[in-house]
């Protein structure tokens, strides 16, 4: 390696060198499985460290975990790699270790990787949970009814919380933001159910990654290279592809612009490419796109690696101006339409038979093409790569864990932080809601029950008049019958007996008889006395 570039092996009898202004021009490392790949990649990622650039790699086979230790003279692989040194004339080759820091997506096998939900957003989450355009419009609808109400989603439950409040609002969203179906809310909630049973839901929370974490050397000035766990993360692709664009987007979104620095800023290698393109829709790479595109200006450089060229899509494909061609096997239809892509890819040599090449290649061996400093490719060479400096395989468990102990990370990231977010507010708006609720329906009850007290009372007192009445109206007619019964007692006790009634009956008779003779005895003596006061008149 030289301070111009860094040694990528012999070819055409001469070294084969990747300028490190031109390495932010992206790069693609191909060929078929058993051909080489992982070998090539390892020395890059060693040449990039030791010129102080930090990398990123995804170790889906658990091989490049390697990268942490220093070879051994011990090693089966030891004669081959010390021959391909001398062959290449790499002169200063030597066994040597590398900075590494383990990461792991589920926290098994390094310090956890986590971003939140609304850092994600909804259109690497649609294509993370395989949503539909209409989902995907009922997902950016949650999302902005979250931003627009301050509510943080952090965590798959505040997005489960979020979605559940949006079908309880969704006549309400509808007129504002078009439909808002319950069924693709329960869509989207049985695609987070998914999500979750593939591990999803250690991705998201806090604390989230600090890209500075990434972005940094050790005390020797040599570059730290991140390792990503990600044999288990490969049993569900779709995170797998998703969580590296959600990087190379965070990167590009917070690194500053530095153009064409005299070498990157992070070297970023994209293991299993095709997994990021298979079935995307065409918003998801025309991101894809924009980012490999415009990335480069931040300083990182990213470096695709895929069984075949024609995995990357051309759009994409044209970014990547460092190449590295392994040996391909012309099998199939498709794997001849592979040999044709490719050969097209390079630029030309007229020593080298680009198509017939690539399926004579030996492990180890590649056509390379590289950028130069004026920026023009170089004319493809067959290649042979060099030998890497760390271990060839994986690190033992007690030494990733030595590893992972000792680093600058510490346990930063280790501990699961839960603040308060959208799934704790909504749940506090809804026990508010229902306290409020149960609240009115004590007092309505409470207000009914005194309203049908009322009634009774005013029925008790109504009847208790209507009673009072009666019984008045009862004493009233009993002392009526009293006085009746004392009047007629009173009569009865006025009137007189037989007795006296016969003595009455005789008085009157007498007085009667006495009167008849008095009054007959006074009528004579009046009319004698009449008739005689007449006659003495005359």
């Amino acid at each position: 390696m030289s301070e111009e570039g860094l040694f990528i092996g012999s070819g055409g009898g001469k070294p084969q060198t990747l300028n490190f202004r031109r390495a932010n021009r992206h790069g693609l490392i191909a060929g078929a499985t058993g051909t080489g790949k992982t070998v090539t990649l390892q020395g890059i990622a060693e040449g990039f460290s030791a010129a102080g650039v930090p990398v990123f790699v995804a170790d889906v086979k658990g091989d490049l975990s390697g990268l942490a230790m220093a070879g051994s003279p011990t090693a089966k692989s030891h004669d081959a790699f010390a021959a391909r040194a001398a062959e290449i004339g790499y002169a200063d080759w030597s066994y040597a270790d590398n900075p590494v820091q383990f990461w792991d997506l589920f926290g098994e096998q390094g310090h956890p990787i986590r971003t939140t939900v609304s850092e994600m957003g909804p259109l690497l989450l649609a294509r993370l949970m395989g949503l539909n355009e209409v989902q995907e419009g009922v997902l950016t609808i949650a999302f902005h009814v979250a931003d627009k109400d301050g509510l943080l989603l952090l965590d798959l439950d505040d997005l489960q919380a979020m979605l559940a409040h949006c079908g309880e609002r969704a006549d309400e969203l509808t007129t504002t933001y078009g439909n808002v179906s319950k069924q693709s809310i329960g869509a989207i909630q049985r695609a987070l159910l998914q999500l979750r049973s593939q591990g999803g839901d250690h991705f998201f929370g806090e604390p989230a990654l600090t890209l500075s974490d990434f972005i940094a050397t050790d005390d020797q000035g040599r570059g730290i290279v991140n390792i990503l766990a990600a044999d288990k993360l490969m049993a569900s692709p779709k995170l797998y592809s998703t969580f590296l664009l959600w990087l190379l987007s965070e990167l590009f979104e917070s690194l500053p612009e530095v153009g064409d620095p005299d070498k990157p800023k992070l070297v970023f290698f994209f293991d299993e490419a095709h997994l990021l393109f298979d079935e995307a829709p065409d918003a998801l790479l025309d991101k894809v796109e924009q980012v490999v595109r415009l990335i480069r200006s931040k300083g990182v450089g990213v470096y695709f690696i895929t069984q075949n060229p024609i995995d990357i899509p051309e759009k994409v494909a044209g970014q990547l101006g460092n190449r590295v061609q392994h040996a391909l096997r012309a099998f199939t239809p498709r794997d001849e339409k592979a040999i044709r892509s490719a050969a097209e890819t390079f630029r030309a040599n007229p020593g080298v038979d680009v198509a017939a090449a690539i399926t004579e290649l030996k492990v180890g061996e590649a056509l390379v093409s590289l950028l130069q400093a004026d920026g023009s490719p170089s004319p493809v060479e067959r290649t042979l790569i060099k030998p890497p400096r760390s271990r060839l395989g994986p690190v033992t468990p007690v030494e990733r864990g030595v590893i992972r102990e000792t680093d600058a990370i510490g346990d930063k990231y280790d501990a699961l932080l839960d603040r308060e977010s959208a799934e704790e507010l909504l749940a506090a708006k809804a026990n508010e809601a229902a306290a409020a609720a149960a609240e009115a329906k004590a007092q309505a009850e409470a207000e009914k029950a005194a309203a049908a007290q009322a009634k009774e009372d005013a029925r008790a007192a109504k009847e208790a008049e209507r009673a009072r009445l009666a019984q008045q109206k009862e004493a009233d007619r009993q002392a009526a019958i009293q006085r009746r019964e004392a009047e007629r007692a009173a009569r009865e006790a006025a009137r007189p007996s037989l007795a006296d009634k016969m003595l009455q009956s005789a008085a009157r008779s007498a007085a009667s008889s006495i009167g008849r003779k008095v009054a007959g005895n006074l009528g004579s003596s009046l009319l004698r006395g009449l008739l005689g006061g007449l006659f003495k008149g005359r």
